[in-house]
C-alpha cells in the first residue's frame, strides 16, 4: 500500500518563508495536500540569497524496499519577466539545524525556474532509497537563490 510522507511541521524557516496569504507560520499546512494545488503555497522572501526552508515530513513505516521511493515537488516563481531564481529541494534525513543538517538522501536542483508551476518526481535509486535508515525522521529542505 502507498505511503506519501508529509510535510508536519516547520522546522527550521530563518529567512521567513511564508505561505500564499502572507503567512509565517504553520505554512507546511500549504504544501502537505496529497494531490497538488496550486491555490496554496510557500514562499520564499523577494530576491532570495540561499534562502532556506525546511519542514519535517510525516512518519512512515519502512516499506522493506528500495524500489518505489518517488521524491515529489512542485514549484514556481512570481512573474514571467522576473528575475532568474534557481532552487534546490532536498530530502533530508536527520535534519537538526543548518549546523547539522543531517544526511543528504537526494538533491534535485531546478535553474532558472518558469512561473508555470512545474511538477517534479524523482524515482530515488536504490542506494539513495538505502542511505534512508530511519522514516520518522525525515525532512524536505528548500534552498533559493536569486541570481
Amino acid at each position: 500500500m502507498p505511503q506519501f510522507a508529509r510535510p508536519d511541521n516547520d522546522f527550521n524557516n530563518p529567512d521567513s518563508w511564508q505561505d500564499q496569504a502572507a503567512g509565517g507560520v504553520n505554512i507546511f499546512q500549504s504544501i502537505d495536500e496529497t494531490a497538488f494545488s496550486d491555490a496554496d503555497y510557500i514562499r520564499s522572501p523577494l530576491a532570495p540569497t540561499a534562502d532556506i526552508y525546511v519542514a519535517r515530513l510525516s512518519d512512515v513505516e519502512d516499506p522493506q524496499s528500495s524500489a518505489g521511493h518517488i521524491f515529489r515537488t512542485r514549484y514556481a516563481k512570481d512573474a514571467a519577466a522576473g528575475s532568474q531564481i534557481d532552487l534546490v529541494v532536498q530530502l533530508r534525513q536527520g535534519y537538526v539545524s543548518e549546523g547539522t543538517p543531517g544526511t543528504l538522501i537526494v538533491a534535485r536542483t531546478f535553474t532558472n525556474i518558469s512561473e508555470v508551476f512545474t511538477t517534479d518526481a524523482y524515482t530515488l535509486s536504490g542506494a539513495e532509497a538505502d542511505a534512508i535508515t530511519n522514516y520518522n525522521d525525515l525532512f524536505i529542505r528548500y534552498n533559493a537563490n536569486q541570481v
